[in-house]
């Protein structure tokens, strides 16, 4: 008998960010759309959603939204659906999802930051359902310089705020709405931080050794840049 497989969940990538580390770029383009070696950042990730089977994506807009927007469209050449949730001002990454939420369904959904670049493969997820106790997954990474003191300790594969060594979240998640609905402290606007914290022990979390960059600085997107010149 073949085993049945898993539906492709739906995406969501954060990018109402203002980008203010990235300035002067960043003055009248909207971080997601900075371009890494004449591709613009969040194509990067779109790419690797759509090559893992992902066939519909939410993308939260606030500064210069509209430009995000006019340049991805419906999705259609990336081969997906894209629906916007649109916010006047940052919600920051929790308040962005549970605006969202209506958007994204019941079933888990991926989360990846629009600022991060990594060729992580999200099918390996897809195919991995969460336990029914486990409101999410997070990937870590080694710490980069930017945040040698890391976030979070892996502790049996589930995250720990006590256990050494810490790593730096990626950017990168696999959550079940309930870690929102059911988060006591919601608000309008507030960080996946406290969230993550709050889920300690409970949530799972591993560490990715491949290629991961927070492009956070013009410095990191340069960086990048010789990183990818010299893998092609």
């Amino acid at each position: 008998m073949t085993a049945r497989q898993n539906p492709a969940p739906v995406a969501m990538v954060l990018a109402a960010g203002f980008g203010k580390r990235l300035r002067p770029l960043t003055d009248r383009m909207p971080k997601p759309l900075v371009p890494v070696l004449g591709k613009p950042l969040i194509e990067y990730t779109l790419e690797r959603l759509t090559a893992a089977g992902v066939k519909q994506v939410v993308i939260n807009t606030a500064y210069l939204g509209e430009q995000i927007r006019a340049h991805l469209g419906s999705g259609d050449r990336f081969g997906i659906q894209i629906q916007y949730s649109e916010e006047r001002e940052p919600l920051e990454t929790a308040g962005g999802i549970t605006k969202a939420l209506p958007l994204l369904g019941d079933a888990p959904f991926l989360v990846v930051n629009s600022d991060v670049w990594c060729d992580f493969d999200f099918s390996r997820w897809i195919e991995t359902p969460l336990p029914d106790n486990c409101p999410g997954r997070l990937l870590m990474v080694p710490n980069p310089p930017h945040n040698p003191e890391g976030d979070f300790g892996i502790d049996n594969g589930l995250l720990s705020g006590s256990t050494k060594p810490r790593y730096t979240f990626a950017g990168i998640s696999y959550l079940r709405p309930q870690i929102l609905t059911g988060y006591p402290n919601a608000r309008e606007r507030y960080g996946l931080g406290e969230v993550f914290a709050h889920n300690e022990d409970i949530m799972q979390a591993e560490v990715y050794e491949g290629g991961w960059c927070d492009v956070g600085t013009p410095e990191r997107l340069k960086k990048l840049e010789q990183r990818l010149s010299s893998d092609s």
